[in-house]
């Protein structure tokens, strides 16, 4: 109790206390503060308001809505590139020739830029 007091007062740390009294074990003073102290050693009390407490759900909702809309965005970039190995299988084409043929994106005629 002596090792318990010790710490809860502020006065050493645990490890300080366990090499002060020759203890074994390293968390064996932690263990003895959390099972016999008063229970306010160690513990953080955070206030919030009510409106904070409704901000942080917010957010976790909107971060968990994100995720999945990356989730979806992720599925559709494979599916697009799967069909695009198939289309150029189908023409007899290599993917990395269509890449090089079409890496400017395609142009119509509306689309050119005119001369002024």
């Amino acid at each position: 109790m002596q090792c318990v007091r010790e710490v809860e007062a502020g006065k050493s740390c645990a490890y300080a206390v366990q090499r002060k009294y020759k203890i074994k074990g390293s968390a064996t003073v932690m263990r003895w503060v959390r099972q016999l102290g008063s229970g306010r050693y160690g513990k953080i009390i955070r206030v919030e308001k009510a409106h904070e407490v409704n901000e942080a759900g917010q957010l976790r909702s909107e971060l968990r809505r994100v995720k999945e809309a990356l989730a979806d965005t992720h599925m559709e970039l494979a599916l697009e590139q799967a069909f695009l190995a198939v289309a150029c299988e189908e023409l007899d084409q290599s993917l990395e020739d269509f890449k090089k043929k079409h890496a400017g994106g395609r142009r119509t005629k509306r689309s050119r830029p005119s001369r002024s």
